[in-house]
Order: structure tokens, then C-alpha cells, then sequence
């Protein structure tokens, strides 16, 4: 399940507060919270045919329709702009549509993966989601975007690395399938972290030095103390506000937070993976994707991640899938065990250090 971008301890902390610049914005966090309790991730069902043979469409390019909730909170909304359509003009309609071919481009022009499923599965937005919604996410089936309350939270569409984000969410349902719960959960977040910089950087031709490694960097209104919703490279620094407190996310395991609140911290705890292939990427230079994206995509693909996973088994995973790929001895490989133990999470396989 993705509870959807925005974590719920920041959206609780806005509700809760009083604020007088931000009153229409604690207003639409309530709403948003209330809205958000409910929902459930789907997953895909294949279908046969009469003959009882598994039917499956297969396509080298996005299938996209955006959809139109015209404020509303039903699912999917009026149709506005499908494939090959022209821009509808529309600026959340033609970003989100963006969004998605950019998420399709980078798993298929760098990972050879045919849409979110690896089967050509269409890509479904629907934006306009409820009344001044402060978050968007991905059902099990489509995106769903919202305006934001316009004092705290711009449109949702505006950020590339959260529309990926959120796609990569039904990669994982596809893939690993890791719990919504403590590390497994917060690996479930890592990764739609690290796939959402990857389909921003890939789409701007950014080195990993380059790059800023923010996620939802253009979320948040000038009425707020903050750059975005998290930083890759430094958790913990992402916003600092009156309102909306500091940013709570750890870098290493000494500061790991033990919570039964965000579904045992999985926004929080994030952190620490995600500043671990920081580590990796900038370590190894060049493009993110070509080769910590690269280890990262086989890792989560490869069978060798268990539903709970945790991280300590992740991190033995990825070492792995770096071996696998480049070699024991390789740079690679040792970019990945540096870049675990940067973050307090040594990687157990017996090799001499």
C-alpha cells in the first residue's frame, strides 16, 4: 500500500496547527488525512482467454491516460488526454502525462523493463483529486494527483522525482512486493525515493554530482522553511519550519527512530537506505542510473528480496547483485559495502576488510 507522498506525521502536524498564515492549509490536511484512512492498494489480475491462455499486450512505448476528478473524489474521473493526444493545456493534465512517459522512459531505455509491471501495463493518471488534496498516490492501478492547499503545498504534478516516486511503488508491488511495515516498509519508500531521483536525473541528463537528490523539491510554497520533502544526501535537513517542525528523517542506524507511528516510521527510516545509495552513486560518479541504479534494479528484480525483508538483508542483496554483475573485486561492489557501512550496516559475507 502507498499512502502517498506526503507523510502523514507532516500532514498530522499541519492539521494540528494554529498557524493563522496556514489556516486554509491545516483545513485541507485534515481533509486529506480523513480521505487518505481508507484506501487500499490494489494489484493487477491477468485475464484468459477462452481457451484458457494467459492474455498479455506487449508495447516498446507508453500507453498514458490522464483523467480529470474536476475536484471530486471518485475514480478515474473524465477522460482528457489520452496517447498521442496534443497538450490539453491543462498544466496539471500535460505534467502528469509528461511524468509518466518520463517514469516509462527510464525503465525501459536503462533497465529494458516494458512499463511499471515489465508486461506493458498502460499508464493511468487521474489529477484534480479532491478538494485542495495535499498529497498524491498510487492506488495499485493508477496515479491520483492533487492541487495542494496553495498556501503549504503547490500542485503535485510540478515534481518529476514524486511522479516517479509513486510509479515505482507499483514496481515494488510488481517486484518485491516488501511489507508496508518497519524496515520493510521504509525499503519500500527507499526505493521509490531512489527510482524517483533516477527517472528527474535521467530525464535531465544530470551526473550524480550534479543532480540535487531532493525529492518533491518543487512541492512546497515560499511561505514554507524548506527545500522539499526529503534529501537523498543529507536526511534530516530537507525543511526546518515553525509549522511543519524540522525534518525527522536519521542518516545512520545509531539514530534509527522506533515508532509504531507511520506504519513503524517507514517515511522517517527511509533515511538510511536512501543515503546509502547516495553513498554508492556518488562514490561510483558519472549517471546514478548506469550502475548504482543498475544494482538497485537487479536487486529488486532478482528473487533474492523476501516480502520483510529488513536492511541488513538488503544490503547483503545489493552487494550480491553487484557482484553478480561486475565482478567480487569490482569498484562496483565495493562502492556498495562502503556505501552500507556509511550508514551503519556492515555487510556480513565473510570477505576479508
Amino acid at each position: 500500500m502507498s499512502p502517498g507522498i506526503v507523510p502523514p506525521y507532516l500532514l498530522s502536524r499541519l492539521a494540528e496547527s494554529g498557524a493563522e498564515r496556514f489556516s486554509g492549509a491545516r483545513s485541507a490536511a485534515r481533509h486529506t488525512l480523513r480521505l487518505d484512512v481508507p484506501r487500499r492498494s490494489a494489484r493487477l489480475t491477468l485475464s484468459l482467454d477462452a481457451e484458457n491462455n494467459l492474455v498479455a499486450e506487449f508495447s516498446d512505448a507508453p500507453d498514458r491516460t490522464i483523467s480529470d476528478a474536476e475536484g471530486g473524489e471518485s475514480l478515474p474521473g473524465r477522460v482528457v488526454r489520452r496517447e498521442s493526444d496534443a497538450p490539453s493545456g491543462d498544466a496539471a493534465v500535460d505534467e502528469a502525462y509528461e511524468g509518466l512517459g518520463a517514469t516509462f522512459a527510464l525503465f525501459s531505455e536503462v533497465f529494458a523493463r516494458n512499463s511499471i509491471d515489465g508486461a506493458g501495463l498502460p499508464l493511468e493518471a487521474t489529477v484534480h483529486f479532491g478538494d485542495r488534496y495535499d498529497n498524491a498516490f498510487w492506488n495499485g492501478d493508477r496515479m491520483v494527483f492533487g492541487d495542494g492547499d496553495g498556501e503549504v503545498f503547490r500542485r503535485f504534478t510540478l515534481s518529476l522525482s514524486v511522479i516517479g516516486h509513486e510509479l515505482a511503488h507499483g514496481v515494488t508491488q510488481f517486484t518485491t512486493g516488501l511489507e508496508y511495515q518497519g524496515q520493510s516498509g521504509a525499503l519500500n519508500e527507499s526505493i521509490s525515493d531512489v527510482f524517483g531521483v533516477l527517472v528527474e536525473q535521467y530525464a535531465r541528463t544530470e551526473s550524480a554530482d550534479e543532480a540535487t537528490w531532493l525529492v518533491g523539491a518543487e512541492l512546497f510554497t515560499d511561505e514554507v522553511d524548506g527545500e522539499a520533502l526529503r534529501s537523498m544526501k543529507a536526511p534530516g535537513t530537507a525543511y526546518d519550519d515553525d509549522v511543519l517542525g524540522s525534518d525527522p528523517q536519521p542518516a545512520h542506524m545509531d539514530d534509527y527512530v522506533e515508532t509504531d507511528d507511520d506504519n513503524g516510521g517507514v517515511h522517517i527510516n527511509s533515511g538510511i537506505p536512501n543515503r546509502a545509495f547516495y553513498l554508492a552513486a556518488t562514490a561510483l560518479g558519472g549517471s546514478a542510473w548506469e550502475r548504482a541504479g543498475q544494482i538497485w534494479y537487479d536487486t529488486i528484480t532478482g528473487g533474492g528480496v523476501t516480502a520483510t525483508a529488513d536492511f541488513a538483508a538488503f544490503a547483503a542483496a545489493t552487494r550480491s547483485a553487484a557482484v553478480a554483475r561486475y565482478g567480487e573485486s569490482s569498484a562496483e561492489s565495493d562502492a556498495v559495502r562502503a556505501a552500507w557501512a556509511g550508514v551503519g550496516i556492515p555487510i556480513d559475507d565473510g570477505r576479508a576488510r
